[in-house]
């Protein structure tokens, strides 16, 4: 998730590169129960990759992540994709990048349509761990107050700096698109995202994993984006809105 700093009523990208979602408050799961999920690697040097971001497999070559995970002049080289495996550094399969895609209206002072698909120069070996996401149809709307699960590898508590090396989710609750944009005033909230969080403190996602998903019912609804504070009930996590981008992914997968 790429923090934001609320400055003179307006929110604006507290670092070049995002500090990406982690799960407080949930609880270790497996790859077998999400196997759709991907660890977006990521190095300086092309030699010490870690986990820098996630994302879900669409089918046996692309990954779809958050746009602010693969904007701006960085080699493809730096980035790696690592699936069918419950740990982040570990296990599963490791493919080199092939191909970014960027929504072409993807603004990075806003985040909003924060979303891209990543393809692989080799193609995943699809199986019980490694399975393509089922994706929301373009346009259905979730509920408001619908349960649904955040996904990641990362830092387990607000104050921790050590990402978790295994997968794991949190249940929280979609917030209102009104409850939403007041508690980020000045910061478009806008159609192409969708707000999730839970009523009291500590639990939700926080840095440590942008780009991973959101699920209902086993289905991809959003992609994590951006948020103020860590698992704050008076800041939702703010999420790339899948359906709101489900022609395009299905078009450029």
């Amino acid at each position: 998730m790429k923090k934001i700093t609320l400055l003179l009523a307006y929110l604006t990208v507290a670092s070049a590169f995002p500090r990406q979602d982690r799960i407080v408050g949930g609880t270790i799961t497996s790859i077998q129960t999400y196997p759709f999920s991907a660890v977006l690697l990521f190095s300086r040097n092309n030699i010490s990759f870690r986990q820098n971001c996630g994302g879900s497999v669409i089918n046996n070559r692309s990954m779809l992540t958050a746009a602010h995970c693969l904007n701006g002049n960085i080699n493809l080289n730096n980035f790696r994709v690592r699936v069918g495996s419950t740990n982040a550094s570990s296990g599963g399969s490791v493919h080199n990048s092939a191909l970014r895609i960027l929504h072409p209206q993807y603004n990075q002072g806003t985040l909003n349509n924060d979303i891209a698909l990543l393809r692989v120069s080799t193609a995943f070996q699809l199986g019980t761990t490694v399975r393509p996401a089922a994706i929301i149809g373009q346009n259905v709307v979730i509920p408001d107050n619908t349960l649904i699960w955040a996904t990641g590898w990362g830092w387990t508590t607000p104050s921790g700096n050590n990402p978790s090396e295994q997968l794991r989710h949190v249940q929280v609750r979609v917030v209102p698109q009104q409850r939403c944009q007041r508690a980020y005033t000045g910061f478009p909230i806008t159609a192409a995202m969708i707000c999730a969080g839970w009523d009291q403190p500590g639990r939700g996602s926080c840095q440590g994993d942008s780009g991973s998903p959101i699920v209902h019912n086993n289905v991809v609804i959003g992609a994590t984006s951006f948020g103020q504070r860590c698992a704050d009930p008076n800041f939702p996590t703010v999420y790339a809105r899948v359906a709101h981008f489900t022609n395009w992914i299905r078009s450029n997968a």
